[in-house]
């Protein structure tokens, strides 16, 4: 397996910590609202890498979280006038339905930072007690100069970032660049803590999350989107060194933004598509081969021609293949299960290749070719058709795409030949009446 790691900036063959394992975590929401289309992209592109990573053997422990504590939570909170966990509870389950529906396999564990406070206070203190944090009046920060390893992530040097950082109006910071582990408040969900009630940093919640899930250990992959690299997987990071003596993760990995026509797309901009409308409107099939049409790490474009392109595509997969299932049932042939290994393994050549989707999908194309060219002979082989049909549903399997399973009954059957008995015999009134009912019931 070859993994573009933001780290290093290259291409790297694969080397897990534990011998066919892999340790993965990814950034999980923040459960203030429901997500929208860009947010779904994570979800589809690591529940793909973890497929394509079991397919080959290894046994994967992925973990992801939810950020039930923030400022966005607490503001909805008040404004409805409920509590913080009503807000939470209400879009972590509206999260996972939208997860659920993707067709992804559930996660190893998904941590919560409410459900991890003690660790966190722990963790906190820990930084405190070694000199990589200070606190000022009931607010606790790290202190980035503590750490010679700053900026490695996101190739940039503390210099640089000091002199580019904006004027914080937080002058209780040493460094411009020092960021909160501990905020005091004493507005909304509060803990108590070694310096008084408030609630942690953003930046604290995953580095702790990631130690406890995983035991401390460096784990494998990192991931989450390009917006996450700096500040926030930098401030990992630092974190990590400062404790576990580790950079985190071997390998990061980070997936491309998603624009609307062209522009960015973004909930603070109000232009928005919630991801749970899109898939009730195009199917989750369809949203899965959009999201992962390009390579995960290249921007992806949403718009009315990028949708139309992806349901044109699989449609062009589908009806062959649902063709194939259809006649031999109708022909009480079996479809075999062997899968070509030569076709397969090209598609397994290109995802390992970082994912390289756009060549996985040339070879989905090649094996849809070729079952199209053996249904249209006279003699059908049915074991030739099976082959490429059980190739098919395994390069879709990795890809978690699933079409509904077809039944076809002894009644249909009947249908079906008196349908091509009233054809043969011209009767057209007769062979249209056989036809509808078989378009009715999806098998034409």
């Amino acid at each position: 397996m070859k993994l573009y790691n933001s780290k290093t900036l290259q291409i790297e063959e694969m080397q897990t910590v534990n011998p066919n394992e892999v340790n993965m975590y990814v950034c999980g929401p923040t459960v203030y609202n429901h997500i929208h289309i860009g947010n779904a992209r994570p979800i589809v592109v690591f529940d793909t890498l973890r497929r394509v990573l079991e397919t080959d053997g290894y046994k994967v422990k992925y973990v992801s979280n939810y950020t039930d504590v923030d400022d966005k939570i607490i503001k909805k909170a008040i404004e409805e006038g409920v509590d913080e966990r009503v807000i939470a509870g209400r879009y972590m389950d509206a999260y996972n339905k939208v997860r659920e529906s993707l067709h992804t396999i559930p996660l190893s564990a998904a941590p919560q930072v409410t459900e991890t406070m003690d660790d966190i206070i722990d963790f906190i203190s820990d930084l405190e007690a070694k000199g990589h944090a200070y606190a000022v009046d009931g607010d606790v920060f790290f202190s980035v100069e503590s750490v010679k390893q700053y900026g490695n992530l996101s190739h940039q040097s503390v210099d640089d970032l000091q002199v580019g950082a904006r004027i914080d109006e937080n002058t209780k910071k040493r460094n411009p660049l020092d960021f909160a582990l501990w905020k005091q408040t004493d507005v909304g969900i509060q803990w108590d803590s070694p310096w008084g009630k408030g609630r942690p940093g953003w930046h604290t919640e995953c580095v702790v999350m990631i130690g406890k899930e995983f035991n401390g250990q460096l784990i494998d992959i990192h991931g989450g989107g390009k917006d996450l690299k700096f500040p926030h997987h930098e401030n990992e990071v630092a974190q990590s060194y400062a404790v576990n003596d580790h950079g985190l993760a071997n390998y990061w990995m980070h997936n491309g933004m998603l624009n609307l026509d062209g522009g960015k797309m973004s909930k603070s901009l109000g232009n928005t598509v919630w991801a749970k409308d899109i898939i009730a409107e195009k199917g989750s099939n369809v949203i899965r081969w959009l999201l992962l049409s390009v390579r995960y790490r290249d921007t992806l474009n949403y718009s009315d021609e990028t949708m139309k392109a992806a349901e044109t595509e699989l449609q062009k997969i589908y009806t062959p293949w649902k063709q194939a299932i259809i006649k031999a049932a109708m022909a009480n042939a079996e479809l075999g299960t062997e899968v070509d290994s030569e076709h397969f393994e090209k598609f397994m050549e290109a995802m390992r290749d970082d994912m390289n989707t756009p060549n996985a999908y040339a070879e989905i194309f090649e094996v849809t070719k070729l079952l199209n060219q053996s249904l249209r002979v006279r003699e059908i082989d049915w074991a030739l058709v099976g082959k490429w049909v059980a190739t098919l549903d395994k390069m879709l399997d990795v890809l978690g795409i699933v079409f509904d399973k077809i039944v076809v009954t002894e009644e249909d059957k009947e249908v079906y030949n008196k349908w091509n008995e009233a054809k043969k015999a011209k009767d057209f009134e007769e062979a249209d009446k056989y036809r509808l009912q078989l378009m009715e019931k999806g098998l034409l």
